[in-house]
């Protein structure tokens, strides 16, 4: 089947990966990982559509038909005007890229014990300050159930901490303080709904499940773009020609061995990065 490219600026896309991978145990990723260039959240919107668009192209050349922008960042800042403006007038106009941020809100918004949200119920998202004040979640809820009330939660060090290799104990006064700070903004009641809009997240939503509320149901990134994204395979079958099955690439703009091992400590998979300088 075509091989499928992940592309995230650095370890974070990894939970979007494993994902896909027990999901679609037939298909071939292509992994890349942007770190010798991030973090993206302190570049310009110009400099985020420019390196997003040339890690694209790098998976295109690989051999990708297929690109999903596995980092919340790229996917708010750029994939609208890729999709929109550059694909269908470049030479990969026959190839596509998508995004996680709508599938994971299809998920939240529609997925819980088979019953769409209600009206006026409220949906925290938890995510990184760039994605936050891009304010795409709350346009893509909004789309789905206009009177649903959002309340958007900025972790502005979290991710940074995870992909450091924080102490639990750090990581969990972060994700204490974020949980409080939003349950300040809804006067202690507790949304119906949260979703980690941070590809980072997964590695800590036991703690997240800690301190929300039993009853707030948690949406995590992996498991919603995997379920979105077969939907989408179903739909598209001149992405599942049959081709033969190779390894799984990952490539780093960054020092392989070093993103190598961060990788193995950070999702407990031995991945071998290698370097690519685009």
């Amino acid at each position: 089947m075509a091989m499928i490219g992940l592309f995230d600026t650095g370890h974070g896309g990894l939970t979007i990966y494993k994902a896909l991978r027990a999901a679609m145990p037939l298909r071939q990723f292509v992994y890349f990982g942007d770190h010798g260039r991030a973090p993206y959240g302190t570049k310009s919107a110009t400099e985020i559509l420019e390196l997003t668009k040339s890690a694209i192209i790098t998976l295109f050349e690989r051999g990708c038909p297929l690109v999903v922008l596995a980092c919340n960042t790229a996917t708010a800042i750029a994939l609208r005007s890729l999709q929109q403006e550059w694909l269908p007038h470049s030479e990969y106009k026959n190839r596509r890229v998508l995004g996680i941020i709508v599938p994971t809100v299809e998920i939240a918004t529609t997925s819980h014990a088979d019953a769409p949200m209600n009206k006026h119920e409220t949906l925290a998202v938890f995510a990184t300050q760039r994605t936050i004040e891009s304010q795409v979640f709350e346009v893509e809820i909004h789309k789905r159930n206009p009177l649903a009330n959002v309340i958007p939660q900025i972790c502005p060090h979290l991710a940074g901490a995870i992909e450091a290799g924080a102490s639990e104990g750090e990581l969990e006064k972060q994700v204490q303080d974020a949980v409080a700070a939003c349950l300040e903004k809804t006067n202690g009641t507790a949304p119906q709904r949260a979703i980690l809009g941070c590809t980072h997240f997964p590695i800590v939503e036991h703690l997240f499940k800690k301190y929300l509320p039993a009853s707030t149901v948690l949406f995590s990134q992996g498991t919603a773009v995997a379920d979105r994204l077969a939907d989408y395979l179903q739909r598209h079958p001149e992405f599942n020609q049959r081709e033969e099955k190779r390894a799984d690439v990952f490539l780093t703009s960054g020092d392989a061995i070093a993103v190598s091992r961060d990788a193995q400590r950070f999702l407990g998979l031995s991945l071998p990065f290698e370097r690519c300088a685009k």
